[in-house]
């Protein structure tokens, strides 16, 4: 007998699951697939809803709906699959899809992502991004034209270009900072927009290249290596594949969630960069990264979600370290320093 948890049980945010959950066995029965029952999973801010599949052959799999609104996220996903795999990126294998229905039962990788591996020390966490840092070097090779769409040739997800980073940084600006008068004078508020600026140009200017786009620890599942070992992982969340800056994926890897020590981001920088401007570039996107993260944990806070909070202390000490690092930061980094240490 199929069972189901009640349908409270797929709320984020108070909106329910919104679709009768009985219909999923029959669509999972059609594609070889016998459920003997399907366990809520926890979501996030997006509108998509989760559900973990058990099945009677054993095993399981995850069970994704996208609504109507954002069903071309669903395909989008089933590009970017295709894309990763074809430059051996691992990545859950979709087993079944119903796109008119917004269906799709994807491979269930496990239950914790690497964000969640709190057994983990420095040492453990080594080979896993390394791996990491290798597949997204990895996704940078993906051929240009394969992140255009057929028709207008235009791509398909908005590059993170100079503008779109710096209306990043404004969300920042808009939810946290101001709120928070962490701005200070008028004269240094002209100093920060100045630097956000400065910094957004910068990144903008440098030649774009695939990337995953929110490439961190929460969309990485660390899974056994080749000999059975550990230290792989694979990336999930990856419907956002973008241009972007060649540093970007990286940036993000080493400084969202999950902060590896100095002494271990040196190892990893130094197997990852080529030389003095690649190391700057890396500070430069680390900085816009974590003041966006920053933004974006008080964004979802304000939409119901304050789990992210905790982190914001961290993340914008680790954004003023990245910003002493950069030559349009050395000098305010101090003063920023000073104006920020109500929230550190």
């Amino acid at each position: 007998m199929v069972t189901f948890r009640a349908a409270r049980d797929f709320c984020l945010l108070g909106t329910p699951f919104p679709m009768n959950l009985s219909d999923l066995a029959p669509w999972l029965a059609t594609r070889g697939f016998a459920p003997e029952r399907i366990e809520a999973l926890p979501g996030d801010v997006s509108p998509r809803r989760y559900g973990r599949v058990r099945l009677a052959e054993g095993g399981s799999a995850i069970v994704a709906f996208y609504p109507e609104e954002i069903r071309p996220t669903a395909e989008r996903f089933l590009r970017t699959t295709a894309l990763l795999e074809g430059v051996e990126v691992p990545v859950p294998r979709v087993l079944a899809v119903d796109l008119p229905r917004g269906l799709m039962l994807i491979e269930d990788l496990g239950d914790q992502t690497l964000a969640e591996r709190r057994d983990l020390d420095d040492a453990g966490n080594a080979p896993y991004f390394r791996h990491a840092a290798e597949l997204s070097r990895r996704i940078a090779t993906l051929p240009s034209e394969s992140l255009l769409d057929d028709a207008t040739q235009e791509p398909w997800n908005p590059p993170l270009d100079g503008p779109l980073l710096r209306r990043e940084l404004q969300q920042t600006w808009d939810v946290y900072l101001a709120p928070r008068g962490l701005l200070g004078s008028p004269e240094q508020e002209g100093a920060i927009a100045s630097l956000f600026d400065e910094i957004c140009a910068r990144l903008g200017a440098e030649p774009a290249v695939p990337c995953h786009r929110d490439y961190m620890a929460r969309n990485l599942i660390p899974r056994p290596g080749v000999s059975g070992g550990v230290g792989e992982v694979a990336v999930i969340d990856h419907q956002d594949l973008r241009f972007g800056p060649p540093r970007y994926d990286l940036a993000s890897l080493l400084n969202d969630t999950l902060f590896p020590s100095p002494a271990l981001e040196a190892v990893l920088l130094a197997e990852a960069l080529s030389g003095p401007a690649d190391l700057e570039s890396y500070h430069r996107a680390a900085a816009q990264r974590t003041l966006k993260a920053t933004g974006t944990y008080a964004k979802f806070a304000e939409r119901g979600a304050p789990r992210h909070l905790p982190l914001i202390p961290a993340t914008v000490a680790r954004a003023l370290r990245h910003l002493e690092r950069i030559p349009e930061g050395a000098e305010i980094a101090p003063e920023l320093d000073r104006l920020w240490r109500p929230v550190l």
